[in-house]
């Protein structure tokens, strides 16, 4: 008879529950004794169950990381922002320079569900010049860009230009003035998400990125949060 150690992360049906935990009860660590004779062999011998996860969004401002370490201790991370729980992780990350909608949680599985393609991310653009319909279309179809050195065709996305400006605040560190001429801003929603991928595909296209927001994940909005709100 083989006598193993094991952890388990997820849900479990155990053929009889071991005392005080219902069949099917959420499980955050399982630590147990398998003993490899007949269909069933789990002996619990600990077990913790589930806390409650909590789930929060942020309007990540300009110059923060999307982490909560940095070994240069001169970078601004989420922790200076608000008192979030152990094991709070973000969802997906925004650049340094970019702004708008960033969601946290403390539940891992949730993470990889927001970041499935099933789910849109919807940003808005600042762009360097006033962009054309050729140069929307080809957002669209999808241009080419450099992931870590390697050539990548983007996919087929959403892409329209916004008629008037979005009216978000003004960055703590200057853009450039109407002096070096004119932007325009435009709506671009992916179903993927690539290292800085607005900026490069807008770039490739021919109308640099200067200010970059995403507003919406999914069926969540950035709405009025104001920058370095969570809510």
């Amino acid at each position: 008879m083989q006598r193993v150690k094991i952890g388990i992360i997820g849900n479990i049906r155990m053929p009889d529950s071991p005392e005080g935990l219902p069949k099917g009860q959420k499980i955050l660590k399982l630590e147990a004794l398998v003993f490899c004779s007949g269909n069933y062999g789990l002996t619990l011998q600990k077990y913790f169950l589930m806390p409650d996860h909590r789930h929060f969004i942020i309007h990540k401002p300009f110059g923060f990381m999307s982490q909560f370490v940095c070994e240069l201790d001169w970078k601004k991370v989420l922790g200076e922002l608000y008192d979030f729980p152990e094991g709070t992780m973000p969802i997906g990350r925004l650049d340094e320079e970019s702004e708008g909608l960033l969601l946290l949680t403390t539940d891992g599985m949730q993470s990889e569900l927001v970041r499935a393609r099933s789910h849109e991310k919807e940003y808005y653009a600042q762009l360097d010049g006033l962009i054309d319909e050729v140069a929307l279309e080809k957002l669209r179809i999808g241009v080419e860009i450099g992931i870590r050195g390697v050539k990548y065709q983007t996919r087929p996305c959403k892409a329209v230009l916004l008629e008037n400006d979005p009216g978000f605040a003004p960055r703590t560190k200057k853009i450039r003035d109407d002096r070096h001429g004119p932007t325009c801003w435009v709506s671009i929603t992916l179903t993927e998400g690539k290292n800085r991928q607005i900026r490069k595909m807008t770039a490739a296209a021919g109308f640099p990125t200067l200010r970059l927001f995403r507003v919406r994940v999914g069926s969540i909005y950035l709405g009025e949060l104001k920058p370095g709100e969570v809510r």
